[in-house]
């Protein structure tokens, strides 16, 4: 009784690369938003499709609990990205961009729950 981890090995590699890119000293806001796009498309196709093998549902209740807070953090993580395009002021830009990276981590967080299971 497993799941298929490969996507979900995959999503967490881009997003602690992402998250790296995050803390990067030439950050580019365009290049930082279409890689959550990316990320977010990655998500949607590659994971949300997956067809679940013989896991137990219990298993399968955790693992969709996990998703819908997985979907719900990429959502707040494009706001993120609205808000850093939005600031004005260098202090405001590191702010937003400390968000994102903690939003990061939540989400490579999940994801690991997910790999452990």
């Amino acid at each position: 009784m497993s799941i298929n981890n490969q996507p979900y090995q995959a999503f967490a590699n881009l997003l602690e690369e992402l998250r790296d890119y995050t803390i990067t000293a030439e950050l580019d806001a365009p290049e930082l938003q279409q890689r959550i796009i990316s990320l977010r498309k990655f998500y949607q196709q590659q994971i949300l499709t997956l067809a679940p093998e013989d896991t137990e549902s219990q298993k399968l209740g955790r693992i969709s609990s996990y998703q819908t807070e997985i979907s719900k953090q990429l959502r707040l993580l494009e706001m993120d990205m609205m808000f850093l395009q939005g600031a004005r002021q260098a202090t405001t830009a590191q702010t937003r961009l400390q968000a994102i990276s903690d939003r990061l981590n939540i989400l490579m967080q999940y994801c690991h729950a997910i790999l452990k299971m």
